[in-house]
């Protein structure tokens, strides 16, 4: 789905690319587009080595669940890396280009999505100009922390593979209405605590790991924990895009063995919707819920890019 940003050939684009910074009297401002937000330069180059306070990201993203849709991924990398990011997305919903936002550190400010009308709408919001500054900065997480604790657990009797956006997961379902799990694939094993307020019939979880080179349309090295839903009750379909659910969580709690600093928290809810002050990642790695989740989970994932790896 993303071979439209890796053949626009009708434009022109610079023989060395140069990360661009300007400063303002309301902090310094770096800008990338688009596909740029997967990859090392420029995207994490202007936050780590340039020192941004925010970013400008206009882009044309086409929208691709569980964990690439511009709403949940933008807000996930303004998390992970501690900046604003100010997220414009053309309009068009036939191209399934739609979710723009303003997000911060501690979460989205606010952000539209909708792929019922071509109407786009303005956003507003307040931000810090140096959110590095604020009191409420979030500590630096130490990613396997918590989870290198966790025992390791022999293979579950039940794991089994599933496709995620070309990608070949290793999941475990989600068979009782609490619990703790594990699932390991190579070297991330994916933790996950949680209790649901009474386990549907027509609908599965699983938890899920991959640790590996994505290839298809660009080349990217993943580390990612997964709790995700199933479009069905067949779990060949666990992977599939799903954009509604029914089942509430009361709690949860998702932790990995990430060899990689650079890991991105995404919360999405039924009708993809944020979860924005409903979560939150503990210094040890947790990603867990702060308050019981208001909607049905369409998926809690710890997406993490290994960027030596690629």
């Amino acid at each position: 789905q993303y071979n439209l940003f890796m053949s626009e050939m009708q434009f022109n684009y610079p023989k060395e690319p140069e990360a661009i910074t300007f400063e303002t009297p309301f902090g310094k401002f770096g800008i990338f587009t688009c596909f740029d937000i997967l990859f090392r330069e420029p995207a994490v180059v202007l936050v780590s080595e340039l020192q941004v306070d925010t970013v400008l990201f206009p882009t044309a993203w086409m929208n691709v669940l569980p964990f690439l849709t511009a709403v949940e991924f933008h807000s996930a990398w303004a998390m992970g890396m501690g900046v604003n990011l100010l997220s414009a997305n053309t309009h068009n919903i036939s191209l399934a280009m739609t979710g723009s936002g303003i997000y911060a550190p501690d979460g989205a400010r606010t952000y539209y999505y909708n792929t019922k009308t071509e109407d786009g709408h303005l956003l507003i919001a307040e931000l810090d100009s140096r959110p590095r500054l604020s009191p409420a900065f979030p500590p630096a997480v130490s990613w396997s922390l918590y989870a290198s604790s966790v025992e390791r657990l022999s293979p579950n009797d039940h794991d089994f593979r599933g496709i995620i956006f070309h990608d070949s997961f290793t999941f475990t379902e989600l068979t009782k209405p609490e619990g703790n799990l594990t699932v390991c694939q190579k070297d991330l094993c994916c933790h996950l605590s949680y209790k649901t307020a009474g386990k549907r019939e027509n609908e599965v979880y699983v938890l899920g790991a991959f640790d590996g080179l994505h290839v298809v349309e660009g080349q990217y090295y993943l580390q990612i924990c997964t709790l995700v839903k199933c479009r069905s009750t067949d779990l060949n379909t666990c992977g599939q895009p799903v954009e509604t659910a029914q089942t509430k969580f009361e709690r949860f709690s998702l932790s990995g063995t990430f060899g990689t600093n650079y890991v991105f928290p995404e919360v999405l809810y039924s009708g993809v919707q944020l979860a924005p002050g409903e979560f939150e990642v503990l210094n040890d790695g947790r990603l867990i819920s702060k308050t019981r989740p208001t909607k049905p989970v369409i998926t809690v994932t710890l997406f993490g890019r290994w960027y030596e790896k690629d």
